[in-house]
């Protein structure tokens, strides 16, 4: 087998300091795509993990998407699914048993010793093994919703391992050969296949020894390979010669030597950095400089060139309460201050266009036909907002007990917005609160630990369909005991009518009645005021001319196997 290290001038510029441009070879390739050169991105925030089950926050997905896949993807073009580990599938008359065959052509990647031998190729039994891991119970998992109630026998495997008991076979998966396997539903599930490609169904070879450490990645068969972390400093991730895709020419992928990733918190350097040309690309720019990148991308002025794409993003911010705890444990103080916040006025002025107002609860519009008309909405109304919180016994804000705003600090606007909110509530309710920025590490650890009282969360959709943002608020997926993280259902909430049309919705075979379902179900969670919805961010990404075949879309996936640069535009 050839070499998996980089050669030593590559490997020189991966590990460079930040600032050095990409330099695009002049390798061409049918179709007039170009071999070579280094992608540079940067994360605002830190990462916990990259490790499939661990994934908790878009930073970490869009990180570990470059090492890792699953049976099937989404189309960064139009979102469809489409076959990818798995050559092909069949779904039986039942709609219940999907078998699934794989390509033949898949490899691991090298293990964490770098050893220069034949890879391991992908097995029938890894994809088995990997969603065995799925249904187990073990602190580095948070994704065991994926499966719950809908593999079968995947409930009762996970209930014995949270029991420290062995678990008996996982019925519902199965290793039919070497390249086939076998995944059987508790009843239909129309959206089976969005879910399988969610990166908690990613496939991975042997679990990491700290799953919680970026270091300790498990091996991938993705195009590129984690070769450095640096400490604090870049990821680096090498091109993985053995990669199995090729492009629509027969060209092998990737085209990139590589791919390093930069943590800096500072966006406005960030852009800085963009703007000199060091940074291939930058998603969200800074709020506050916002004005000053419209004339440049429309070349009215002087500027370097670059590629400004905006679109509605699969994507929402909310603030969330701690309802088991005074004084939100009472719903009319919680719709006082949804109702006490200008939803209009963040997202034109205080996020300069960047977002647009949440009118019906958190899931984005334009989704799937689905009907955001039957969801309560939580319009601007400062006058009944006084009233409730005069009825819950606070009258002017008196006696109110002090309340924190909780954010992290590396999002988008995400200090800016707490200011607004803060004087909104002291100018509507008389309430004074308090703001809390913390790394986002911090930051989420609390929130899962339910140690916040009112805090900044946002959810994107790991599949484009309004149930994936709905089961924020499924009972099954609130852990009850209050000593330990609940990741996902973040607000612990439950209500049995949620639940039931939650369920009613994915057995619903026909689309408009699954879609009213939600809509009613996402109306009880308004209703009930768990979170206060804040607005829908739009995606906003910077480009530099030279970097091609990288399509934007509404959940900002980053497939970089099929990006290439061109060279006459870097000149």
């Amino acid at each position: 087998m050839r070499s998996f290290l980089p050669s030593a001038l590559v490997l020189s510029f991966l590990l460079s300091a930040c600032g050095g441009a990409e330099v695009p070879s002049a390798t061409t390739s049918k179709g007039g795509r170009h071999y070579g050169g280094i992608f540079n991105w940067n994360e605002a925030g830190t990462l916990r993990s990259l490790f499939p089950l661990s994934l908790a926050t878009t930073a970490e997905f869009r990180v570990a998407a470059l090492a890792f896949q699953g049976l099937v993807r989404f189309d960064p073009s139009d979102l469809s699914v489409k076959p990818c580990l798995a050559e092909r599938w069949q779904i039986d008359p039942t709609g219940t048993v999907y078998t699934f065959t794989l390509r033949s052509d898949v490899h691991f990647h090298p293990d964490s010793s770098g050893a220069q031998e034949d890879l391991r190729p992908l097995l029938a039994e890894d994809v088995v093994n990997c969603f065995r891991q799925l249904c187990t119970a073990a602190p580095e998992n948070q994704m065991f919703w994926l499966f719950q109630g809908r593999v079968k026998g995947a409930d009762e495997y996970y209930a014995a391992s949270l029991r420290g008991e062995r678990a008996k076979e996982l019925p519902g998966v199965s290793a039919v050969d070497e390249r086939t396997v076998r995944v059987e539903l508790v009843s239909p599930e129309p959206l089976f296949l969005q879910v399988l490609a969610h990166q908690g169904c990613w496939i991975h070879g042997d679990r990491p020894r700290a799953a919680k450490r970026v270091t300790s990645l498990a091996q991938g068969t993705g195009p590129f390979v984690l070769r450095n972390t640096g400490g604090d400093g870049p990821l680096v991730f090498e091109r993985f010669n053995q990669y199995w895709e090729k492009d629509q020419y027969g060209n092998a992928l990737p085209y990139l030597d590589g791919v390093r990733v930069t943590f800096d918190h500072d966006k406005s350097h960030e852009l800085d950095e963009f703007l000199a040309g060091h940074l291939s690309l930058m998603v969200d720019p800074p709020v506050e400089r916002l004005g000053e990148l419209t004339p440049l991308a429309q070349g009215t002025v002087a500027a370097p060139p670059f590629v400004m794409q905006r679109l509605p993003g699969l994507s929402v911010q909310f603030y969330g309460f701690n309802a088991l705890h005074p004084p939100v444990d009472d719903v009319r103080v919680r719709r006082a201050f949804a109702l006490a916040i200008d939803q209009g006025f963040l997202a034109d002025s205080v996020l300069k266009g960047a977002a647009v107002r949440s009118d019906h609860g958190v899931v984005p519009p334009g989704m799937n036909d689905y009907p955001q008309e039957l969801v309560s909405g939580f319009s601007y109304d400062p006058d009944s907002a006084r009233k409730l919180i005069a009825l819950a016994g606070y009258p002017h804000g008196k006696g109110f007990p002090t309340v924190r705003i909780q954010v992290n600090n590396d999002g988008f606007g995400y200090g800016r917005v707490a200011e607004a909110v803060q004087t909104m509530i002291e100018r509507n309710l008389g309430i004074g609160l308090l703001i809390s920025v913390l790394p986002v590490d911090q930051h989420y650890d609390r929130v899962d630990l339910g140690q916040a009282q009112l805090w900044r969360q946002g959810w994107s959709a790991d599949y484009p369909d309004p149930e994936n943002f709905l089961a924020l608020f499924y009972g099954r997926n609130a852990v009850l005991d209050s000593t330990l993280p609940s990741a996902l259902n973040t607000t612990r909430y439950h209500n049995a009518r949620f639940d039931s049309l939650f369920l009613a919705a994915r057995a619903a075979s026909d689309h408009a009645t699954r879609m009213r379902l939600l809509a009613q179900a996402e109306d009880q969670a308004m209703e009930d005021v768990t979170v206060a919805p804040l607005y829908f961010e739009r995606t906003v990404r910077l480009l530099q001319p030279w970097v091609k075949g990288m399509p934007v879309n509404a959940m900002d996936l980053r497939y970089l196997e099929g990006v290439w640069f061109e060279p006459a535009e870097r000149n």
